[in-house]
C-alpha cells in the first residue's frame, strides 16, 4: 500500500468511496472513521500522548503541516480533556471537510459547485482517478480477507486496515462480515500507538453499531 504524501484520514477517506456509485459507502460514519484516522495520525507522530486514556497535546504549538491534523489537533488543546474515543464522534465535519479540502488540492477529488433547489450553493465531489483508488482497496481486500498476514503489512497500514475494517466498509468486506480476529491482529501489528488504536477501534465500532440501529 503506498506510503505516500497523504495522511491516514485521507487514506481512509478514499478507502470508502464506492467507485461504482461515485460516492462514499456507508456515508454517515464515514466522518467519525476519518475523524478516527486523524487522532491515530496524530498519536503517531507523537503530538498525541496518552496520558491515562486522555488524548493529551504534547506541545501547544507544535504544527505538522497537514491542515487535516492540524485543525484537529487545535481542537483538542482548545477543548476540555476527552479520552481517546470520546473524541471520535464531535465537530467531526471540521475534519472531513478539511480532508475534502485537500484531496481536491491534490488532484485525487474534482469539486463540481452547483445549486440546490435553484437557490442554495453547495459543493459535490468525484474521484478524478477511479482506478487507482480502486487498486488502493484491492491492496486492503488482500490483507483483510486474502493472501497477505498482517506480519507483512507495515505498521501504518495495519492502524489505517483495522480502522476501515472496524467500521465494515462494504468497498473491502461484505455485508455482515466482521472480521473481529483480523482488525485484532492488526491492532498488535500497529506497533507503540495499539493501546490508542485499540479505543478509537471501538469507538468507530461504536459510531457503526449507532447509525445501524437508526437505520
Amino acid at each position: 500500500m503506498p506510503e505516500g504524501p497523504l495522511s491516514l484520514p485521507a487514506h481512509l477517506y478514499l478507502l470508502a468511496w464506492d467507485t461504482s456509485k461515485s460516492e462514499t459507502t456507508g456515508a454517515a460514519q464515514v466522518p467519525q472513521l476519518v475523524r478516527a484516522g486523524a487522532l491515530t495520525e496524530l498519536a503517531r507522530r507523537g503530538l498525541l500522548l496518552d496520558v491515562d486514556g486522555i488524548a493529551t497535546p504534547v506541545d501547544m504549538d507544535a504544527e505538522t503541516g497537514d491542515p487535516v491534523l492540524d485543525g484537529l489537533l487545535e481542537l483538542v488543546r482548545e477543548s476540555r480533556p476527552h479520552r481517546w474515543r470520546s473524541w471520535v464522534t464531535p465537530h467531526t465535519r471540521i475534519t472531513l471537510d478539511a480532508v475534502r479540502e485537500q484531496l481536491t488540492a491534490g488532484g485525487q477529488l474534482r469539486a463540481h459547485k452547483r445549486r440546490v433547489l435553484g437557490l442554495f450553493p453547495t459543493v459535490e465531489h468525484d474521484l478524478a482517478r477511479p482506478a487507482a483508488v480502486e487498486a488502493l482497496q484491492e491492496e486492503a481486500r488482500q490483507v483483510l480477507r486474502g493472501p497477505v498476514p498482517p506480519v507483512d503489512v507495515s505498521e501504518r497500514d495495519a492502524a489505517l486496515l483495522a480502522l476501515a475494517a472496524a467500521a465494515e466498509l462494504r468497498t473491502l468486506l461484505p455485508r455482515g462480515e466482521h472480521q473481529e480476529a483480523r482488525v485484532e491482529e492488526l491492532v498488535e501489528r500497529s506497533g507503540q500507538v495499539a493501546p490508542v488504536l485499540r479505543e478509537l477501534v471501538h469507538g468507530v465500532r461504536g459510531a457503526a453499531a449507532s447509525v445501524a440501529a437508526r437505520a
